[in-house]
């Protein structure tokens, strides 16, 4: 699996041109049908039908799945969903609240929350490399009240820093910046695993 742009045909243009890099080996990317369609659903309207584009590696022959960046693998709602509910979990609310606000099962809320706070500290670690490699005049998130604040802060912080050093890509919405660095993996088991950077 790896994160692309959301435009189909930006993507297709990157396979079209050799531009994507198998993430098992490095080995130029081709087109290779499509992925099962899901919905997927949204912070606000109605679910997104996606499908998203499959891809194999000239050099390795693996295949890979080519995730929009505004998505998180295997999850049936939207980073820009997820994002909120940590966002809100960052400034004091509790699942059921959240829940509520989102208007998703409390099992589910309190699935994302409870994984996210595991790894707050990992979270927060690799937000705050990639934003210091990244910023040509890094500026660290504030002191947070407790991990999961701390967390999101960095995240913020980097998606900001990556807007400032690469104009050219306009307005990257916070969640869709943290799923792209993460690969989507934001909250699936074992990220950030141990050796991962934020190059």
């Amino acid at each position: 699996m790896l994160t692309v742009n959301g435009d189909r045909d930006a993507v297709e243009r990157q396979l079209e041109r050799g531009e994507l890099a198998c993430p098992s080996c490095g080995g130029v990317l081709g087109g290779w049908g499509e992925a099962v369609t899901r919905p997927v659903r949204q912070l606000e309207g109605d679910d997104e039908r996606v499908t998203p584009r499959r891809s194999r590696c000239r050099a390795c022959g693996g295949t890979h799945v080519l995730l929009p960046a505004r998505l998180l693998l295997r999850r049936a709602d939207a980073g820009a969903v997820i994002g909120r509910a940590l966002e809100e979990s960052a400034v004091g609310a509790g699942h059921r609240k959240i829940a509520e606000l989102l208007e998703r099962p409390v099992s589910t809320v309190r699935g994302w929350l409870r994984r996210f706070a595991a790894r707050a500290e990992d979270v927060r670690a690799f937000f705050t490399v990639l934003l210091a490699r990244t910023s040509p005049d890094p500026v660290m998130p504030a002191g947070a009240a407790g991990p999961v604040a701390a967390a999101v802060s960095a995240i913020a912080g980097a998606a900001v820093a990556v807007a400032q050093r690469w104009p050219e890509l306009g307005t990257v919405p916070v969640w869709t910046a943290a799923s792209a660095a993460s690969g989507g993996l934001l909250i699936a088991p074992g990220w950030p695993g141990q050796g991962r950077n934020a190059s």
